[in-house]
């Protein structure tokens, strides 16, 4: 009788486990990796929002973000809304730092 039932429950077992595997857990992944790029936008960024708008972000706070689409125009979303970052803020180092750093390794050793 165990037996039976095993054989009986076994396979949809294994099929709720490949569904898991295959379906699920991919989905989780990419959910998660648009939350946290969500939560990493900043001024300056190049992003792509769910209705195929490309702009700059111009303001940001916590729900709400302004991008601006061309010189002059201005549109709100809501953070949710950006499905895409598809370029980070240029972040300009003063010249000569990083060969500070470099003498600061050098002289360490």
């Amino acid at each position: 009788m165990s037996g039976n039932f095993l054989a009986t429950i076994g396979p949809l077992i294994i099929f709720f486990v490949i569904f898991y595997f295959l379906l699920i857990r991919p989905q989780q992944k990419r959910q998660k990796q648009t939350r946290e790029m969500q939560a990493n936008l900043q001024k300056g960024d190049k992003i792509i929002t769910i209705g195929g708008i490309h702009g700059t972000i111009d303001v940001i706070d916590d729900e709400k973000v302004t991008i601006k689409c061309h010189n002059t125009t201005k549109i709100t979303f809501d953070r949710a809304a950006i499905r895409d970052v598809y370029q980070k803020k240029q972040t300009h180092e003063p010249k000569g730092s990083k060969e500070k750093d470099d003498n600061k390794e050098k002289e360490e050793k």
